[in-house]
């Protein structure tokens, strides 16, 4: 390579470098947008809504929530892998972007490739839990025991086919090699309904939503997922303390921006989230709602991403399990 080559390819880095670094400087130039492709009241939208608020005065913009719910949260999400990718427009989403293309024959957006992941924010266990009443069992091995003793005779409800909560269980069964019967539901009020009557006898719950009702003695916890134990409930045993290493079961929520978004953007994304995620009224407020904040790389949350799509699409194939 002559010196003059060498010379131009270090003048082309460094351009690259300098308008990197003006496109952040210059950024925001307008409203910034967060999409959340679920309806209100949703994980994600309150993550959404308690970081909006404080982004904006770090960026000198308003920093709006966008509410674009439908199609399993397709709509959304392929709303902001077309959009310009300058930063103004981003995503906070869920785990079950992960799952849809395993169930989908085609996708609007590919879930990696179309997509700039900035950095976890939160995650929300999720409890194995049983009635009581229903399901006399204090522990996961009596519930492994008891299970075998009736194969095909006990039935647990998600909120319908392909949710984390199906699909969690599903792995549960291949795992514990147990013989129960699905009931899938529209949506999460008829089947926590049933589950709270006895008519069906357990059920993979969010953490959160179990809590009140396990408080109450309507619910029994056997176990939770993730390597630690939640702080919500420290004195209640993981699965994997349990003997179900590796279950990769929680929720977990990220920040997003379309893919060929500047580095410098996400960058700054990234460090202003960090900074909001430890403000102690924000880690409360987050905790309140069942959400522990959990910042991360983007590296790490990019690599988390892609494993679990194809984890999914294995899984998925195997069981031959399909969306409603």
């Amino acid at each position: 390579m002559n010196t003059l080559t060498r010379r131009s390819l270090v003048a082309a880095g460094l351009l690259l470098s300098l308008a990197a670094t003006v496109s952040a400087q210059g950024w925001p130039r307008q409203t910034v947008t967060i999409v959340v492709p679920y309806t209100p009241g949703t994980g994600i939208d309150i993550i959404a809504r308690t970081l909006a608020p404080r982004l904006a005065p770090r960026l000198g913009q308003a920093v709006l929530v966008d509410n674009k719910p439908g199609a399993s949260g397709n709509i959304g999400a392929s709303a902001v892998a077309k959009a310009a990718p300058d930063g103004h427009t981003l995503m906070i989403t869920v785990n079950t972007f992960t799952i849809t293309p395993a169930l989908m024959k085609s996708m609007p957006y590919d879930p990696v490739a179309d997509f700039a992941p900035v950095t976890k924010l939160a995650y929300g266990s999720m409890a194995l839990v049983v009635n009581p009443t229903a399901m006399p069992v204090n522990s996961l091995d009596e519930l492994v025991q008891y299970a075998k003793a009736r194969p095909g005779k006990l039935n647990y409800g998600s909120p319908g086919n392909g949710t984390p909560q199906h699909l969690v269980m599903e792995v549960l069964k291949d795992r514990l090699g147990l013989n129960i019967v699905h009931v899938p539901y529209k949506g999460a009020a008829g089947a926590n309904t049933d589950l709270l009557g006895g008519q069906i006898q357990l059920m993979v719950l969010p953490l959160h939503t179990a809590l009140p009702f396990v408080q109450q003695g309507r619910l029994r916890v056997i176990g939770v997922s993730g390597e630690q134990r939640n702080p919500l409930a420290p004195d209640t045993p993981t699965l994997s303390e349990l003997g179900l290493k590796n279950l990769e079961a929680d929720l977990y929520f990220w920040l997003a921006a379309p893919a060929g978004t500047p580095p410098a953007v996400l960058e700054k994304l990234r460090k202003e989230s960090h900074d909001i995620l430890a403000m102690p009224e924000v880690r409360e407020s987050l905790l309140k709602q069942g959400l522990v904040p959990s910042p991360s790389t983007s590296e790490e949350i990019a690599s988390t991403i892609r494993n679990d799509v194809q984890r999914w699409k294995k899984f998925v194939a195997a069981q031959n399990i399909t969306a409603d």
